[in-house]
């Protein structure tokens, strides 16, 4: 049993769900990543703990992203990271298959992709003390008070992520929400283990390897801020 495993954190995690499933038109280009892209690079959560060095051939610094969306942000950081192995999880298809079509259109192999639950992912698939970085990238804020308890911010998600992070390694947080990014500072700065990266205990300036989405910058033109967080696993 790994060190950091308690009582807690063998419990499963909460039923409660941190998103929503939408249905979603398929262009031609999304159903072409899922049929020639899923067979190369999906993997499946039944298929349990997996050894990322074997998957990917290589032992190389390895990001996890949770929700990534529509995968723009996921391809433009593979590509600027060749040496660099990244696994997506997303919950909607239309999202895992414009990464699947970016990826076979850039000829990027550095990505699997999972289209299913995060958490679940991580609990089952990821092994302890085996990521550099977690990346949580603009999730759906749930910005009604009686809905905060769907944010999948809380505490126990905390010490999972913490448990699959490598001492040292990071979780890289971002929000376009201030309630939100209040939330995630509350949060991680109670969470034991974790050190806050920012020099004031609050949030960061945007890291020039986060992309700036299409999304980002529609709020940029707004006046929408946004809010970056990053705590280490100090043990």
């Amino acid at each position: 049993m790994n060190e950091e495993t308690t009582p807690d954190a063998a419990r499963p995690m909460r039923a409660i769900k941190s998103f929503v499933m939408r249905a979603g038109r398929m262009t031609e280009g999304q159903q072409r990543g899922l049929q020639l892209g899923w067979p190369r690079f999906g993997l499946e959560l039944a298929a349990g703990l997996q050894d990322f060095d074997e998957v990917f051939g290589r032992q190389a610094p390895r990001t996890f992203e949770i929700g990534f969306g529509m995968g723009q942000a996921t391809l433009e950081m593979a590509a600027a990271a060749p040496d660099e192995d990244f696994i997506g999880v997303e919950v909607h298809r239309p999202g895992v298959g414009a990464l699947l079509n970016g990826m076979l259109t850039q000829q990027l192999e550095n990505i699997r992709v999972y289209s299913c639950d995060a958490l679940e992912v991580l609990r089952d698939c990821v092994a302890d003390a085996s990521l550099d970085r977690v990346l949580l990238f603009f999730p759906d804020p749930w910005h009604k008070a009686r809905h905060n308890k769907r944010r999948i911010v809380q505490p126990e998600w905390a010490q999972l992520v913490r448990q699959k992070l490598k001492v040292g390694g990071v979780l890289h947080m971002a929000t376009d929400w201030q309630p939100y990014a209040e939330h995630m500072l509350e949060v991680m700065n109670a969470a034991p283990g974790y050190r806050n990266l920012a020099v004031d205990g609050g949030y960061i300036p945007r890291p020039v390897e986060r992309p700036v989405t299409k999304f980002e910058r529609r709020g940029e033109r707004l006046g929408h801020g946004v809010w970056d967080l990053k705590f280490r696993r100090e043990h």
